[in-house]
């Protein structure tokens, strides 16, 4: 099956791409977490936050697969369209936002974006399936 057969072949795509991103920086995050200082300390906010950046893109990539494969919402719809556009903005925004954060801190203030694409998409879709 060629990813223009997929229901939501944007989510499947972004998906794959958010896995190779959580790869990358689990792997950057990896060359330095034997260093006890790295990034301020393991229990640092710095670090937990690239910790969660890196975890977000894993789990955000496999929810956009998920979804990449699934009949619901129905795609073409208004509800489809919406949903995938919410899940991949979440996908994409969250890991940015757990980075930017950890790098600087007032940059949190920007959580609720991701936040609320990612409720808002997860809401189409599980509505979706009992309306």
């Amino acid at each position: 099956m060629d990813s223009a057969q997929l229901p939501h072949s944007l989510n499947w795509i972004i998906g794959w791409f958010l896995l190779m991103a959580s790869f990358m920086t689990g792997a950057a995050l990896g060359l330095g977490f034997h260093r006890p200082e790295f990034m301020g300390g393991y229990g640092s906010f710095s670090r937990r936050l690239a910790r969660l950046g890196h975890i977000a893109c894993a789990a955000l990539g496999m929810l956009n697969i998920l979804f990449g494969l699934g009949p619901l919402p129905e795609p073409g719809t208004t509800a489809g369209r919406i949903a995938s556009l919410l899940l991949v903005a979440g996908g994409v925004l969250m890991p940015a936002v757990c980075f930017l954060t950890a790098w600087r801190r007032q940059f949190r203030h920007l959580f609720a974006l991701p936040v609320v694409a990612l409720m808002t998409g997860v809401g189409l879709v599980a509505f979706s399936a009992i309306l």
